[in-house]
């Protein structure tokens, strides 16, 4: 592995870790010639079918794509990165896992914005907004009333 500061090629693992759901390696190492510790991450490699855009144009399936669109609703959220990372892990393993050469994007945007409800509903809310382009404040209110009338009414709110 190469050195991210000098370059050498001449590095050792000093510790490796298995995350808690298996799924991927994470090394820490060190280089023999500048001393510099960097870590990397290993994990399976999967096929990824190409997206296929609302204009027909198709794309190689990116996941750092989904982690900046999402990070991007989740701005000043108290979304850990690690759920935004796991939300783009899930949608991957969802998607290779179902064996297709492609997939749509507006499936992708779907499953990303079934997981953001239960995630950060600001965070859905802003990524919808994005994702469905609302025409006019209505539909943007039409959006909301259904995210409200499917949320549970606080513990509270019976006792009233």
């Amino acid at each position: 592995m190469r050195c991210p500061v000098c370059g050498d090629l001449e590095t050792r693992v000093i510790d490796s870790r298995v995350n808690k759901d298996g799924t991927e390696i994470r090394r820490r190492r060190a280089c023999d010639t500048c001393s510099h510790r960097f870590t990397t991450y290993e994990r399976p490699e999967r096929s990824f079918p190409s997206v296929v855009k609302k204009d027909g144009r198709r794309e190689a399936w990116d996941r750092e794509k989904i982690i900046r669109g999402v990070s991007r609703a989740c701005e000043k959220r108290p979304v850990p990165v690690e759920a935004i990372e796991e939300l783009a892990e899930a949608i991957g393993a969802e998607v290779s896992a179902m064996g297709e050469p492609e997939v749509s994007s507006r499936m992708v945007g779907e499953r990303i914005m079934r997981r953001l409800k239960t995630l950060d509903e600001v965070a859905y809310v802003r990524f919808a907004s994005v994702y469905r382009s609302f025409k006019d404040v209505d539909e943007f209110m039409v959006e909301l009333a259904d995210l409200i009338q499917g949320r549970e009414p606080p513990p509270d709110a019976e006792a009233k």
